[in-house]
């Protein structure tokens, strides 16, 4: 027998979403974004706002839990993660030496991922600064057709793979959210 939490969401107006039209960070209701990059750039911003609200309210036990065993696959984990990811990104542009990880060897961002509110603290600030990083060496080069680095990637296939490890990640947290305490929506 298994301990599932209910079902919930904070949502009124559209039991499907995760909040309110009027409290939803990622306003979808303005005036779409002009141009490719402004569009790129826009579902990034959504995208890692969609991770920080899958993570709110919860305390450091609840954002280090396993909810989905034999993962080793956590809220906490995910933001560890993506800093590491942005880190590594800046190597693929950059003709110089990579910076070393973060969390030490492979895995190690999920399996350091512990319930102690200093190591949530610590992910947090790291995903701001290696996003803020990332984006600042991509701001560098504003045409997509720019290829960079030793493997010459363009910085639109970049900026779209940055779009699509976000968005994985983001369905992973809707999981392991739901596992966690019940909340669902989009």
């Amino acid at each position: 027998m298994s301990e599932r939490p209910e079902r919930w969401t904070q949502a009124s107006v559209y039991p499907d979403m995760w909040a309110d039209p009027g409290d939803d960070p990622r306003d979808s209701e303005g005036t779409a974004p002009d141009g490719e990059l402004a569009t790129l750039k826009e579902y990034l911003r959504n995208y890692r706002l969609t991770l920080r609200m899958k993570c709110e309210g919860l305390d450091a036990a609840q954002l280090a839990r396993r909810s989905v065993p034999p993962s080793t696959m956590s809220l906490l984990g995910l933001v560890r993660h993506l800093a590491e990811v942005e880190r590594g990104w800046r190597a693929w542009i950059s003709d110089g030496e990579p910076e070393p990880r973060l969390y030490g060897a492979r895995d190690a961002d999920f399996d350091g991922a512990v319930p102690d509110p200093a190591v949530v603290e610590a992910a947090w600030r790291d995903l701001e600064r290696e996003q803020a990083a990332t984006d600042a060496a991509l701001a560098r080069h504003p045409d997509l057709g720019t290829r960079l680095g030793a493997r010459g990637i363009a910085v639109r296939e970049l900026l779209v793979h940055r779009v699509e490890e976000y968005a994985r990640h983001c369905g992973h947290a809707d999981l392991l959210r739901e596992c966690v305490d019940g909340r669902v929506g989009q």
